[in-house]
């Protein structure tokens, strides 16, 4: 049954931070408010840290906008990027590359590529193009390997030939310790920062063995990354101080954080990232932060048993600025800084798994206002969502299709 008066005071402290924006966000009617979209029952009876954490007033786009698949011949992929042409590079799973027209004619693989370990939810992962891309056509991408001991989470790079066949120089430029049997939770998602080193999201493998290395500064597993194009520590990064701190380190107590965003204002990183049963979140990155897990978290095991001390909060450690409970399985995302949308404007899009539908947040201040569900009618497990330059989100689904999402035009 819904609470009015929860809902009323929501409604008016969205009101108050659409009117009252700061100077570096612009006003942006979100579109129609709604009831919260998520109706069904959470697995905790835990209590948000504030108002609108979790369950937010819901928004409807007023702009006509259509989803397109514009193919169906892709093999699990799980990254995509626009190139300068408007095609759209994708990494699939099992350790190809391919290129897809926007007349939906796919690429030969390319090949190249250091061979991954598909196993489970290994494989290909995530991908990103140099800021210099035009000139020097290189690529970074975050795969699983399999190496003496276990798996990892590595990082590598390579230039994309002139016919566009193959990878040239692909060297592995980093790898995750310590190394693990699993095939789960390797994070795999990867961007460029506003300073142009490389920002990498690792999990932390799943296993009872390895889950409390998220809070190890002597591991790398389950954190954020700031390493150089050749895969060295960043300058920069906060310098963990305790005995053995490595200094790739930016962030820490992360669970398997599948996205990265960079906000089109603040430059500031934002990140998405898998919960149990229950708790996933977002994240707004601050360098040095610790987020908690496996220490706090808004989630349980999937046998329903609590999560160490079963606590929310903890002095030192963040708290996400959204988490849904039921899951969604937030993946790839990105911020919406087109103009065929205007209710878009600065708002985050962020593909969900098992929610089998696109995320869009609006976000003001730092804070979600509204949350709608969009291509839900699709059934497609959203794996990761990027941006055009053409000003269109681009998509792509576990079960190989490839959609744009753009302004209906008449």
């Amino acid at each position: 049954m819904k609470n009015t008066s929860s809902l009323a005071l929501l409604l008016c402290t969205t009101f108050c931070l659409f009117s009252c924006s700061n100077d570096k966000e612009p006003t942006t009617d979100p579109g129609t408010v709604t009831d919260p979209v998520e109706v069904n029952d959470p697995n905790t009876k835990y209590t948000p840290a504030f108002a609108g954490q979790t369950r937010v007033q819901g928004v409807k786009t007023n702009t006509a906008y259509e989803g397109k698949a514009i193919t169906t011949g892709l093999s699990a992929p799980w990254g995509v990027k626009y190139l300068p042409d408007g095609r759209l590079l994708v990494t699939q799973k099992a350790g190809t590359m391919r290129i897809v027209t926007q007349a939906g004619v796919v690429s030969s693989p390319i090949t190249g590529i250091p061979a991954v370990n598909a196993a489970g939810q290994g494989g290909l992962l995530g991908l990103c193009l140099d800021t210099d891309y035009a000139n020097n056509r290189m690529i970074y991408w975050v795969f699983s390997e399999a190496v003496a001991g276990g798996n990892i989470t590595a990082v590598a790079k390579g230039k994309l030939s002139a016919d566009e066949k193959s990878i040239e120089g692909a060297t592995v430029i980093y790898r995750s310790t310590p190394a693990n049997g699993s095939t789960l939770h390797y994070g795999g998602r990867i961007l460029i920062d506003k300073t142009g080193n490389l920002v990498v999201s690792t999990g932390e493998r799943s296993v009872l063995e390895t889950r409390p290395l998220a809070q190890s500064v002597t591991a790398s597993l389950g954190k954020v990354l700031r390493i150089t194009k050749d895969g060295q520590p960043a300058s920069g990064n906060p310098g963990f101080t305790q005995t053995g701190a490595l200094p790739d380190l930016y962030t820490i107590g992360h669970r398997n954080p599948q996205g990265l965003a960079i906000h089109p204002d603040s430059g500031e990183i934002w990140l998405s990232e898998h919960g149990p049963r229950g708790g996933d979140e977002i994240n707004r990155l601050k360098a040095g932060a610790n987020y908690g897990w496996p220490t706090i978290t808004y989630g349980i095991e999937y046998d329903g048993k609590v999560i160490g001390d079963a606590i929310q909060q903890k002095e030192g450690m963040e708290q996400p600025v959204y988490y849904w409970d039921p899951v969604v399985s937030p993946s790839g995302m990105t911020f919406y800084t087109g103009n065929r949308v205007p209710e878009w404007e600065n708002n985050l899009f962020i593909g969900a798994l098992s929610g089998k539908h696109i995320i869009r947040l609006a976000i003001q201040n730092n804070t979600v206002v509204g949350e709608e569900r969009i291509l839900a009618e699709e059934g497609q497990r959203f794996r990761d969502v990027t941006q055009g330059s053409d000003g269109a989100l681009y998509a792509i689904t576990d079960e190989g299709k490839l959609f744009k999402i753009d302004k209906k035009d008449n």
